[in-house]
């Protein structure tokens, strides 16, 4: 059986929060680590029937940035989970909510920038 790894450094301040995250994957074709500004690990526990989760971002990730992060996110939710079960009303059900999100967040953020 084949392996693969994937690493990801967590470059903390002196209160333990994220400044800097970088990933490498030795299947990949980047010869350096890249820099990622946030980074959503969600892993499956078939014996526990529940999703073990990490999040974390960095300090310098701006509002913007994380709404266009969670909508490309659920976006390729969608996608992924088409792949598992075409069940196509569920999936246009996730990109619909996808879009609404974002559409909120980018009314509220005119909104905020007019006051």
């Amino acid at each position: 059986m084949q392996t693969s790894t994937i690493s990801i450094d967590v470059h903390l301040d002196n209160d333990k929060v994220p400044e800097k995250i970088t990933w490498k994957a030795d299947s990949s074709s980047a010869a350096e680590a890249q820099q990622a500004k946030a980074v959503m690990l969600s892993l499956w526990d078939g014996a526990d029937k529940s999703a073990l989760r990490i999040d974390l971002w960095t300090k310098d990730m701006m509002v913007d940035e994380m709404a266009d992060f969670f909508y490309q996110t659920i976006m390729t939710m969608a996608d992924t989970y088409n792949r598992a079960t075409h069940n196509q009303e569920m999936v246009e059900d996730m990109k619909k909510f996808a879009k609404d999100f974002y559409n909120k967040f980018r009314e509220q953020q005119m909104k905020d920038n007019k006051a």
